[in-house]
């Protein structure tokens, strides 16, 4: 058997998978995405490196097991754009909650970069989180799931959505 290697994943600026096996199945890319029209990138923006895509293993057959674009270049460690403009669209959101005061919503704004990487300070920012969305009301509670629910950790998402 020979080594296991990543393929190269296409993957629109929104997020959405397009096609995890860029070189093992071309014939499944396409220049924009099927789910919201935006073009597909294969590589990091910031320094070009592939999107890691399908993990295959010689000899080994995998069926059905998503697949989930990942947040952060493998390479660089910087986010994907997907990423960015999740974290923006959350930082816009905190910015227009009037039930919160400015230094709260300073501390929303602060927790949201731990809530997508596994760091010692998730667990901290995910209950910073939970409090202060829950101040926020039900309404704007949802609306940050919807908005952040594909990019913070598994762990932020357990102490948050339980």
């Amino acid at each position: 058997m020979g080594n296991s290697w990543y393929d190269t994943a296409q993957v629109c600026l929104n997020g959405h998978a397009v096609n995890d096996m860029v070189r093992a199945a071309p014939e499944l890319s396409a220049d924009f995405c099927d789910k919201c029209g935006a073009p597909t990138i294969t590589t990091c923006p910031h320094c070009k490196a592939p999107i890691r895509g399908d993990y295959h293993v010689p000899g080994v057959f995998s069926i059905g097991t998503p697949y989930s674009p990942p947040a952060f270049c493998h390479a660089c460690g910087l986010p994907y754009p997907w990423t960015e403009a999740t974290l923006e669209s959350a930082r816009e959101l905190t910015d227009e909650l009037h039930g919160l005061t400015p230094q709260e919503r300073e501390i929303l704004k602060s927790s949201l970069d731990d809530l997508v990487s596994d760091t010692p300070r998730t667990a901290l920012a995910a209950t910073r989180f939970k409090k202060l969305v829950a101040q926020a009301g039900p309404v704007v509670a949802e609306a940050f799931k919807e908005i952040l629910v594909g990019v913070v950790t598994e762990t932020a998402k357990k102490m948050i959505w339980p």
